[in-house]
């Protein structure tokens, strides 16, 4: 049975099943494990790690007197977030078709990619960034968010583990710009907030590689070397005169905690900057959808429902309530299964409504047997999503679907 436990109920012998956090905010890189020695109990209060999933059929239950909450509670509560924003007003965005988009974009994003990697690689040589490269990319994907922002997040999400860190800079960026339209920023705003995204991890060139990639679990002193970041990208970017305040700030505070519990200055609510604050879920919420050379990722929809679990300790929760607008109740990538008995992936959120996107239907549930794919708008069809899926249950491969 699961249980979400306060860290200080957590003692030697029981079986955790999942960190209520990002995997960026502490130094385990399995997901389960049983907490078989003191140095590891110590860690969690080290890095201030404050909830945990134990499963007491495969290790010790927790003290009667200890607070818990159930699976079934847990869901509830998430799903009657997401809900709460679903009706809330958000803004429409008229988009081009996603194929248009995706196949226009596929021929620019190995120039994006290309100006990342070169960016990245001139800063570990010592030398400054190239403001005017770094420019005329945010131009190329905010273009493509203007257009359709699904497609660049479709693309992105391609991604594999060994150019995770230039994908993840491209992910940020466009996640940051479309956060901003959510927010209402105005036009310069949001560029310099896809600046700020684009360069936010620059600091990880210092960092040596055999920490950054490493697959097995690190020491706490590796990991505080790699919390360093922020600060060596900060003292990086300082030395760029045509770089703003704004950029600067999300380099240096976007691993902050609305709770207190970030680095590197262990700043705390409005403490935080609210660029810095952007950053934060937007950075999280693409790491924890992408392989790592150290982790497996999250479906989308399954990310978005763990920082719903921890957002009111890690993220502005008003804030988080426009990123979920942003990019959907549903993201794309997601499988669902529809009332008509078939499963489709979302392939697009619709203008009309964030629990009504635009999908692809592709097995039957009944004759448990692929059917030929079909686009559908649930916006203006009588189907409609009853369940989000688990791909890896059905065994599907939705990267492969998508683009089939």
């Amino acid at each position: 049975m699961l249980k979400k436990i306060q860290v200080e109920d957590l003692v030697i012998g029981m079986y955790v099943h999942e960190i209520c956090a990002s995997w960026m905010d502490n130094p385990f890189w399995k997901k389960s494990f049983r907490l078989s020695n003191e140095k590891d109990l110590r860690t969690f209060h080290e890095y201030r790690i404050n909830e945990v999933w134990i499963d007491t059929s495969k290790g010790l239950d927790v003290s009667f007197k200890a607070k818990t909450v159930s699976l079934e509670e847990e869901k509830q509560q998430i799903n009657e977030t997401l809900e709460q924003i679903a009706v809330e007003e958000h803004k429409i965005q008229r988009r081009v078709p996603l194929h248009d988009e995706i196949a226009r974009f596929k021929k620019v994003m190995p120039e994006i990619k290309r100006g990342v990697i070169s960016i990245f690689d001139d800063v570990r040589d010592g030398n400054p960034v190239d403001i005017d490269l770094v420019s005329k990319m945010v131009d190329d994907i905010s273009f493509s968010n203007d257009r359709n922002p699904d497609a660049m997040l479709t693309m992105v999400r391609q991604k594999s583990a060994n150019d995770y860190n230039y994908m993840h800079s491209i992910a940020v960026s466009g996640l940051m710009m479309a956060l901003g339209k959510e927010l209402d920023l105005d036009r310069g705003t949001i560029k310099e907030v896809g600046v700020a995204g684009l360069l936010l991890d620059i600091g990880k060139v210092k960092i040596p590689k055999e920490i950054i990639n490493k697959a097995g679990k690190l020491t706490n002193q590796e990991f505080d070397k790699i919390k360093t970041h922020p600060l060596l990208g900060f003292e990086t970017l300082k030395l760029s005169n045509d770089l703003s305040d704004i950029v600067l700030d999300v380099c240096l505070h976007h691993h902050e905690r609305i709770d207190g519990n970030g680095y590197p200055h262990r700043l705390a609510g409005d403490n935080i900057g609210y660029y810095a604050r952007m950053a934060s879920i937007c950075d999280v919420y693409d790491a924890i959808s992408s392989t790592r050379s150290y982790q497996a990722s999250w479906e989308p929809a399954e990310s978005l429902r763990k920082m719903t679990e921890w957002k009111k300790g890690q993220f502005d929760e008003k804030m988080f309530g426009s990123f979920v607008k942003a990019v959907g109740i549903y993201p794309s990538g997601t499988l669902v299964k529809l009332k008509s008995g078939r499963l489709a992936v979302v392939m697009e959120q619709s203008e009309a409504s964030l629990l009504k996107p635009i999908v692809k239907v592709f097995f039957s549930v009944h004759s448990h047997a692929h059917i030929y794919p079909e686009l559908l708008d649930l916006s203006t069809s009588p189907d409609s999503i009853v369940t989000r899926e688990e791909p890896k249950q059905w065994g599907f491969d939705l990267k492969k679907i998508s683009q089939t």
